[in-house]
């Protein structure tokens, strides 16, 4: 019969790998197969929806399904790595037909200085994780990488503890078992 304290350990370290688990699926898993980017929030103008350390998942999308009211992400100058994430608040066209849009985040005044351009939008949100994001922000691609192994070759040696301990608890049951089969066969 195990202790409290052990029952207790293994619900701690259950929940600590589920929540890593589904950390992992909605960074990670979900936007690399749905062909969507993740980013993180690093300002307070989209507050109080979008704070900062949250992390945002957009899908690209074609500048004809973007309409107001949706946030979207796109890059400061094209090209660029700098990205923005804000939402639109107005769309019109410039002298040469093109479509462009006018963006705001939530928490400012004014609409931002420069029109988007189709070329500029990265996607548009898709989910948003509070707090999800500040490990990204946190840590360098180097450290994050070196995370992921460590959290995976953490859960595998768990795992191996598991069926190990597993696999003597079953060896020992048999042996039982046998030894009473044999007890009443006498």
């Amino acid at each position: 019969m195990r202790s409290w304290w052990g029952i207790a350990v293994q619900a701690v370290v259950w929940t600590v790998i589920l929540a890593v688990g589904a950390a992992v699926v909605a960074a990670v898993v979900v936007p690399r197969l749905a062909g969507a980017t993740p980013y993180t929030v690093l300002t307070g103008s989209m507050r109080p929806e979008l704070p900062p350390g949250t992390l945002v998942v957009t899908r690209p999308v074609d500048m004809g399904d973007v309409s107001v009211g949706d946030v979207i992400t796109y890059q400061l100058r094209t090209g660029r790595p700098t990205v923005v994430t804000h939402r639109v608040v107005a769309s019109g066209f410039r002298a040469d037909g093109e479509v462009v849009l006018t963006t705001q985040g939530d928490a400012n005044d004014v609409s931002d200085r420069a029109p988007v351009r189709g070329v500029q939008v990265r996607g548009r949100l898709w989910y948003a994780v509070p707090h999800l994001g500040r490990v990204g922000s946190v840590l360098d691609p180097g450290q994050r990488q070196l995370a992921v192994y460590a959290v995976a070759a953490g859960l595998m040696a768990y795992a191996g503890r598991m069926f190990t301990a597993s696999a003597g608890r079953t060896r020992t049951t048999s042996s039982t078992n046998r030894s009473t089969d044999k007890e009443e066969a006498r």
